[in-house]
């Protein structure tokens, strides 16, 4: 799957990369896809709870190197 927007996290820690996500998010259409990378080691969690709560689905984790990538897809 190919994202419609992608925003490169690397090196912001709790709780930014979440609120960053959040306001990336909000302009965008229902059904859109975002790729998220991140860095921060709690992001994996994070971003399970945050989908889970606000009902965005989350399409992908992955983790490389000290990489996490994440898929989205505004609900």
């Amino acid at each position: 799957m190919t994202a419609d927007l992608s925003i490169d996290l690397s090196g912001l820690n709790c709780p930014l990369p979440i609120l960053r996500t959040k306001k990336a998010l909000a302009p965008l259409a229902s059904g859109t896809l975002l790729a998220v990378t991140c860095t921060d080691p709690a992001t994996p969690t994070d971003f399970a709870a945050f989908c889970r709560q606000t009902g965005n689905e989350l399409v992908e984790a992955t983790a490389a190197d000290t990489k996490f990538h994440f898929l989205i897809r505004k609900r």
